[in-house]
Parts: structure tokens; sequence; C-alpha cells
């Protein structure tokens, strides 16, 4: 893996040279992302579904007793959901294709406890397949969540389990064409029905599942699919259920600090200035309060506001949103959810869809030159970028106007197949000739793929980034200001407002759960 990255950092290295090979490249700095990290970076939204026996029977954790026969979806449409999440600016979707109580929606072979036993299609149903079909036909990316954790199984706790449990994903990996990512929870061991005995079950979760072998599988079977877990390889937990992360973002871990099943909820928030492996952070959050369908959360779904706010505080924050939709029992996303999707996407397209600083030739305190002037930051290509020299940490870029504007939205990127840099900036605006900053509620620290800034909406005729610290020499490669209007400037929910269902993860330390629940 880590000569994976080494090799597409090279190759980016190569492909710029070859342009102007009078101009050096920076070198990369590690950790740096495999190509296929930052391909789902790109992603920025996508959405997840829940759905299953829970959805049936009015329960969050099914315990692993509910009757398949409950499960009916009369009015049961994959192309509708799709067609919402595409609405919604959705590149992929991400499908419980197992939740906790071990119910599967595709026909496995390995087990009776599965669509092949339900009114659905009188058995002959399969919704992985068709919701894989439905994304491969409107042109969006599909993905699996296969619960490690299995409360039906008799044998969960045994190795025998966990023989079943690589079956159950070998069928996934195979049959139902490429996916993205593949999502594993971290909620593991604790109470449930297993086969009757209806006992609690407690496993070694750093060594229960055998994730080498898993990752074997997957390397073999999807090697461009991204694993998400507690800790990665290809992407981690954000720490929390509120869907945001924090404005101090690093995409990197320490290695073997944080392992699937044992999160450091804190720490994953932000991630660690230190680490040594890439692997970014992806924020999980419900439309609804619970994950899964419940009718007395219908006047309970996320508003325009709240969604675009979470937007701001995911994807802006150097992090992917995953938003889930609980498809109600008639298998459908219900129609309030899908307004506010849609019109979610349409208010975030709305406030960032003029650029200030397209075409504007800025100037910087330093530039390496040739193809990596400062020009370079508002091409509005990925595959350019301001740099400085090497050893120069800070410099300052200017914006200068036309005529005045106004402005109270920021974007930065950074060019991150070279690896993450900044650790600190300030924007400034000119006011009658003397240099103020903008008044924001977050810190400015890290930048990585994304940074989006909501302030205060200044006057001026020019606007400066001072870059004040960074690891190694700046590799900026995108900035764009907007004018959003008045009406959403310092709108902020704040988190405690958007607590998901409540819950407890079984097995895991009082005070790490008390730290999630704030």
């Amino acid at each position: 893996m880590k000569i994976n990255k080494l090799l597409y950092a090279g190759a980016a290295l190569t492909l710029l040279g070859a342009c102007a090979p009078a101009v050096k490249a920076p070198e990369a700095i590690l950790p740096v992302p495999e190509e296929k990290q930052v391909d789902w970076q790109k992603m920025e939204t996508y959405a997840f579904v829940h759905f299953g026996l829970n959805t049936f029977n009015d329960r969050e954790w099914g315990y692993g007793d509910s009757e398949p026969k409950t499960f009916n979806p009369t009015k049961l449409d994959c192309e509708q959901w799709v067609k919402t999440f595409v609405e919604s600016g959705m590149k992929g979707v991400i499908l419980t294709a197992k939740h906790h109580d071990g119910f599967c929606l595709w026909p496995t072979q390995l087990t009776e406890y599965c669509i092949r036993n339900t009114p659905y299609k009188d058995g002959k149903g399969d919704i992985v397949g068709e919701l894989a079909a439905a994304c491969k036909k409107y042109g969006i990316k599909f993905a699996v969540y296969l619960s490690p954790w299995d409360r039906h199984q008799a044998n969960y706790g045994t190795p025998e389990y966990v023989d079943y449990f690589h079956k159950q994903l070998t069928e996934l990996m195979t049959n139902y064409g490429e996916v993205f990512e593949v999502w594993f929870d971290g909620a593991n061991g604790g109470d449930g029905w297993y086969g009757g005995a209806k006992d609690s079950r407690t496993i070694d979760r750093k060594t229960y599942y055998n994730y080498p072998r898993i990752y074997e599988i997957l390397d073999k079977l999807q090697p461009q699919a991204i694993v998400f877990s507690d800790g990665g390889p290809g992407c981690r937990w954000v720490g929390n259920e509120n869907g945001f992360a924090g404005a101090t973002n690093w995409s990197f871990l320490r290695a073997g600090e944080v392992y699937p099943g044992y999160p450091k909820y804190r720490e994953l928030q932000y991630g660690h200035a230190d680490g040594n492996q890439w692997v970014p952070a992806e924020c999980d959050v419900s439309i609804r309060p619970g994950w899964f369908y419940h009718p007395e959360e219908d006047d309970r779904v996320k508003t325009v506001e709240q969604l675009t706010d979470l937007y701001y505080r995911s994807v802006g924050h150097n992090a992917t949103l995953l938003l889930n939709f609980p498809v109600d029992r008639d298998g459908l996303i219900h129609p309030i959810d899908s307004a506010n999707a849609v019109n979610f996407h349409k208010n975030v397209q709305k406030q960032l869809a003029h650029n200030l600083l397209a075409g504007i030739r800025p100037k910087a305190s330093d530039e390496r030159g040739g193809q990596f002037s400062a020009k370079a930051a508002t091409d509005e290509s990925w595959d350019t970028y301001w740099a400085t020299n090497d050893g120069v940490t800070a410099a300052d870029i200017e914006f200068d106007f036309p005529k005045t504007e106004k402005v109270n939205r920021m974007m930065i990127q950074e060019y991150i197949p070279l690896g993450q840099r900044v650790k600190s900036f300030i924007v400034e605006y000119d006011k009658d000739g003397k240099w103020l900053p903008v008044k924001l509620n977050e810190e400015t620290t890290t930048v990585g793929y994304k940074r989006l800034l909501r302030f205060e909406t200044v006057s001026t005729d020019k606007l400066r980034i001072r870059f004040t610290d960074a690891r190694a020499c700046l590799c900026i490669n995108n900035i764009e200001a907007y004018y959003a209007g008045e009406t959403a400037d310092t709108f902020t929910v704040e988190a405690k407002e958007l607590k998901s269902y409540p819950f407890t993860l079984v097995g895991v330390p009082e005070e790490e759960t008390k730290k999630m629940h704030g």
C-alpha cells in the first residue's frame, strides 16, 4: 500500500515536471494518499441507506430474533432511491447489506436468515442486486455495509463464525460488480439472540475477525475499494455520528493506535498531526434522528439549513459527508427526506455558484515559478497548483478585484497527492488601505483536500490569505471566493441539536461512550 502511494505521488511529480522541466516540482511529504483515496475524497457527498427487518419492527439495533416474514416492502423502488441521490448531488450509495441483527438483504447461500425467506417478491428478491443495478443505470457508485457483529448467528464468538463472515464478504465482493467502499461497523459483541441462546458474547475486537485476511479478500476481489472502519485503513470514522469533522482535521493517523471496534472518539475528529498513515475522515449522519425508519420521526427530518451547515463542517473540513436515508416500510425514501436533500444540494450550489476569483491573476510573496506560479491557484484545475520554494513554509497570496465586491465565503484546496501541509493561515481583506482579518466562527488551521470558510460579509477590492505555517513548502491547488447572500451567513447548528438516535456501544469503556455522547 505504501508503495502504491509513493508511485502515485511520483507519477504526479513526473507529469507536472514534464510540462516545464526547468522548474523542479516539490517533493512529496509523507504520508501521502493512494490514487483511490484521492478519487474517493473527490466524491465529497454520498448516501447511506439503512433498511432491513429493523424497518418493519421499529428497531434501531435488532436483537436477531425478528421474523423474516415481517419484511414486506410492497412498493420498493431502488430507482426512486437513486434518482433522489442523483438530484441531491450524491456520487454514490452505501447499503446496509447486513446490520447487527444478521438479516441479509441478498439471497445468500450461507444462512436462511435472509431475503429468500420473506414475502418480498415471493422470496426471489435481491435488494443488493437491485440497488447495484439502479446505480449502474443512473451513473453513481455502489458500496456495501457489512456488520461484523451478528446477533442472530448461534456460532458468533467462535472461529466458525469468522469463516462464515469471510464467506459473506466474498459473496458480496464477487456477485455485484465494482464497489467503491466497504463499511465495517465498530459495534461488536454484546447481548443477542444467537440462535436462541439469548446471552451475551464477548470477543477480542482487535483480533477476532482476522482483519488481515479480510484485507487480503478485498485486495484480491475489489482492489479499488476504500475500506472504512474506526481506524481505516482506507478512511476513518470521524468519531461522532453528528456529521461534522473538526476545523482542524489532519488526514493522518498514527499506525496501530486506532483499530476497528475501539476508536478514540475525540482524536478521530481531528486526526493525528504526527500520523504516519493517510486515513482521511468520513462524516456519517442520518437525515433523521434514527438510522432506520420510524414513522414518529416524519416531522424531525433535518432542514435544508441544517444539512447545508453539515456540508460546510464535513466536506468543508477536509472530510466526506455520508448522509443516511432511512427507507420507509413501503420501500421508498420518504418525500420529506427527498425534498430536503434535493433542496440542500441546490442551496449549496447557489451559495457557491459564482467564483469571484475566476480569471484573476494573484500576487504571491513567494512562488516556485513556471507551472507552479501563483496563477495556478485560480485556474480552477485539479492538475495545477501554486508552490513555494523549498523550505518556504509561510507565504502570502493576494487577489485584486476589478471593482469592489461583497464576499462571505472562501474555498482553499491543497494538492494532496503530495501530502497535507498547511498548519495555519489567516484570511484578510483591505479596508481603506488597511488589512483586517475577516470575522470567522472557527479556527483557521488545516486545509487538506478542501477547506470552506463562512464569515461576515465584507465589501472590498482586495483579499489576502496569509499562510503562516506548514509542514513543508506550500502546494495550493485552488482558491475561490464567493458571495452567498446574507440569509445564511452566520448560521451554525450546535452539535447537541444534531445528535442521532441514542445508543450505547456494547463493550466500549464507559468513559469513551460518555465522550461520544458529549
